[in-house]
């Protein structure tokens, strides 16, 4: 009974670690307020001392904190100033996109995106791609992605564990490849053919 106890304990802080999102100076957050007049919904960045400057509040420090204590932070500032405001504060994560998708590059992400609206954001994925299977390189690390499970559960960035400064890319697929091959040997078998016509 104790062993399961620890089990049960061990579980409950994996998951609960499984969740802890680390914003980094470049990342942001999404501020949108649904009961304010005030024009103060929007995108504010992370500057490079790790301060988060907002409208009204001041400065939020975001070192070594992760996204639930600064969205408490901002949430319970804004609560002081305004009378029951309606707000949500979503992460804008910086993540490259690489590979084989049309506009390979650096894109904010938040935590509710789908893996299909995530690729959406580099113009979607080539001809070319083996689209089913992506992978995040975190580091030296590299994780497989089971794109149809995804898509069929409708998993968010923050389901599958998307953090920031993550890399996520769109390798290329082996029959785009084969079918490259395909074609220059088909164009030595002609060019052959035509070689030994000219010899004759």
């Amino acid at each position: 009974m104790k062993n399961l106890f620890i089990v049960f304990v061990a579980l409950i802080l994996f998951n609960t670690n499984s969740y802890t999102q680390i914003l980094n100076p470049g990342d942001g957050v999404r501020i949108i307020f649904y009961n304010i007049n005030d024009n103060i919904s929007g995108d504010y960045y992370i500057q490079q001392d790790g301060l988060l400057q907002l409208p009204f509040i001041g400065n939020i420090d975001t070192r070594n904190r992760d996204f639930k204590f600064i969205k408490n932070q901002i949430v319970t500032k804004y609560d002081s100033l305004y009378k029951n405001p309606e707000l949500t504060v979503q992460p804008l994560l910086r993540i490259n996109i690489l590979g084989e998708v049309r506009n390979p590059g650096y894109y904010y992400v938040t935590d509710v995106e789908k893996i299909t609206g995530i690729l959406a954001l580099a113009g979607g994925v080539t001809g070319a791609a083996a689209s089913k299977e992506i992978y995040i390189l975190r580091g030296e690390e590299e994780i497989e992605l089971n794109v149809s499970e995804l898509t069929a559960k409708g998993n968010t960035a923050a389901d599958f564990g998307l953090r920031s400064g993550d890399r996520i890319f769109v390798p290329r697929s082996f029959w785009a490849d084969a079918s490259q091959y395909a074609i220059i040997f088909s164009g030595i078998a002609v060019l052959s053919t035509v070689i030994a016509l000219l010899i004759r």
